[in-house]
């Protein structure tokens, strides 16, 4: 089982390998980035919200700080001490809320500031690598081409390699079905083939035989017959027949001495 489990993480590293373009993992490293760099922004903004928050309600509560110090003042310029006493008792209150949102804004002011620096930091970070990006990209692109350049002159390129196929196999085949027309007319020349279509023209002393042949043959059967019908034997009228043909042969012909 582990020796099956190593095998088949080796044979998806090498199918992930072989599917991966760098340029493709570089886009999606800085888009990454991206998303990390706004998160931190967003926060930075809900820092400084935050802030600016307190400091409105700080304002709040000191404007009525100073008021309830005039109300008490004048209470107490009135001789209305009780009144002054209830008034300064307030102003007690809202000051100890003051000092509190003071010091959460100064928290939340730190706590800006922290993530303003990240901000910054992380944006210097992402402008180098976006630079570095392009440039990796640009070098691929630049090394990638040249590669299949390279193959295609070489011819080891999987098109190429296809392409060279192709022209092989027609060149194969071409020179099969010429090596092929080539000997059929060698054998039809030869006689060794006949020719079914009796299309073929033949040379003029196999034609003169082929005549003489069969002229014999006609006049040969002709003597035959005739020696059926005068009763003699069959052979004596072909014997007959050849003496006829041999002195017909010897003898001129009227229209040859004319």
């Amino acid at each position: 089982m582990k020796r099956m489990g190593m095998l088949f993480r080796a044979k998806a590293n090498k199918a992930l390998d072989r599917a991966e373009d760098p340029r493709e993992t570089l886009d999606y490293s800085y888009q990454k980035q991206l998303e990390l760099l706004q998160k931190v922004r967003r926060g930075v903004a809900d820092v400084a919200t935050s802030r600016k928050r307190l400091e409105l309600q700080l304002n709040q509560l000191q404007g009525q700080s100073t008021k309830l110090e005039d109300q008490g003042r004048k209470a107490l310029a009135l001789g209305r001490e009780d009144l002054a006493r209830e008034a300064l008792s307030r102003r007690a209150a809202l000051q100890q809320q003051v000092t509190d949102l003071e010091t959460q804004h100064q928290t939340l002011q730190g706590e800006e500031e922290k993530l303003t620096l990240a901000a910054q930091r992380l944006q210097a970070k992402v402008d180098a690598f976006r630079t570095r990006k392009e440039t990796i990209k640009a070098t691929y692109t630049a090394a990638q081409a040249q590669t299949r350049i390279g193959e295609a002159f070489s011819g080891i390129s999987e098109e190429m390699g296809d392409v060279g196929m192709a022209i092989q196999r027609a060149e194969d085949k071409t020179a099969q079905l010429q090596a092929r027309a080539g000997a059929i007319d060698e054998l039809l020349a030869s006689g060794a083939l006949d020719d079914q279509s009796g299309m073929a023209t033949k040379d003029d002393i196999a034609a003169e035989l082929d005549r003489i042949s069969g002229g014999t043959d006609v006049e040969l059967e002709l003597q035959r017959m005739k020696a059926e019908l005068a009763g003699g034997s069959p052979q004596q009228a072909i014997e007959g027949g050849k003496t006829d043909e041999a002195q017909q042969s010897q003898t001129p012909h009227k229209f040859d001495k004319q």
